[in-house]
């Protein structure tokens, strides 16, 4: 398992040299989120494609 210095190597790796102090927050920020949101996936399960599109069907029908 990486550890989170090991990410942020890999991250910087392939980013271009003339990247700013703004683009690497953002990934880094990117990131954080989907690790946060895989996370909860793994303790609270998912919703299926077809619960989904029957959520979303109630708001766009009138």
């Amino acid at each position: 398992m990486n550890t989170i210095k090991d990410e942020v190597k890999s991250l910087l790796n392939k980013l271009p040299d003339n990247c700013t102090i703004e683009d690497i927050q953002y990934h880094l920020y990117v990131i954080g989120k989907i690790q946060k949101g895989i996370e909860r996936a793994e303790k609270e399960g998912t919703v299926s494609q077809e619960d989904v599109e029957k959520r979303f069907s109630r708001w766009t029908t009138k």
